[in-house]
């Protein structure tokens, strides 16, 4: 399908398969992730074919592994683009991370190194990926808990320059960025200031556990006041964004979700207005 999704959207999760079902949602759009579905058959290419007749959908994946030093995996490559095929998703993302090197997957999002030997590392995988796909790739921005002594930038300057040399496109993670800034010691709306407007197809909102002078990327958790004021911060200044609520864990009933949604549009709206004004 291609193109730009306006309002929200939820992840879609096998508990809540048959709400969508039984009764239309306040839900504009759904994200996959796309491992899930990256089977034969079975129930979830089922209750997949069903959905998506009344909810466009985005893809999201886990595995690429752009990052790492290890050549691009041309199988998952394969097995993504059929699916592509299949769902005709608006657009597909993953993660600006690596996960794991020879064959071990570590099952984490690791950040990479700032540094120009990266961007050149990752310039020519990102083409491969995008070649495979026959479109953009949005790239999502991690959570991060360590820096690298060999970084030669920031990450947002790392950011622009992909962007530009690649192409890419970014899906835009509020919750990484604040719980990034906390564990690091920025301002989050440095970060936010930077990120190239043009390229920021969507945007993810999450819940985090917050242990005292650190914090973790969880998803377990309802949005918190920090994020939900960096969300507003963000729609101020980039404009209307697609925004989708992320819950992994601990996942709450379907009416819940759509509830903290309904928060994700209004506070939206009051910033876009409050953004109207100043202009």
């Amino acid at each position: 399908m291609g193109g730009k999704l306006e309002s929200f959207g939820l992840g879609l999760r096998t508990e809540h398969y048959r709400d969508f079902l039984a009764a239309p949602q306040a839900v504009d759009w759904l994200e996959l992730i796309s491992e899930n579905y990256l089977v034969a058959g079975g129930k979830p290419l089922y209750f997949l074919d069903r959905i998506r007749q009344d909810y466009p959908m985005v893809l999201h994946g886990v595995s690429l592994s752009i990052g790492s030093s290890d050549p691009l995996d041309a199988g998952y490559l394969r097995e993504l683009r059929g699916l592509v095929d299949r769902v005709e998703p608006a657009w597909v993302s993953d993660h600006l991370c690596w996960t794991g090197t020879r064959s071990l997957n570590l099952h984490d999002l690791l950040p990479l190194p700032y540094t120009e030997e990266t961007l050149r590392h990752l310039v020519p995988r990102v083409a491969q990926v995008q070649d495979a796909l026959g479109q953009a790739l949005l790239l999502e921005n991690v959570s991060s808990y360590v820096r690298y002594l060999a970084d030669e930038m920031s990450e947002w300057e790392f950011i622009r320059e992909l962007v530009g040399r690649t192409g890419c496109e970014l899906l835009l993670d509020v919750n990484n960025v604040y719980v990034s800034s906390v564990n690091h010691g920025f301002d989050p709306r440095v970060f936010i200031d930077a990120v190239p407007v043009e390229a920021v197809r969507q945007i993810h909102l999450a819940g985090h556990e917050d242990h005292g002078d650190y914090l973790i990327d969880t998803h377990d958790h309802p949005v918190c006041t920090a994020v939900w004021d960096l969300y507003a911060y963000t729609i101020g200044r980039l404009g209307p964004v697609a925004t989708m609520i992320e819950r992994d864990d601990h996942i709450p009933s379907l009416a819940e979700l759509v509830g903290e949604l309904a928060s994700a549009r209004s506070l939206a709206r009051r910033a876009l207005a409050t953004r109207k004004q100043a202009a």
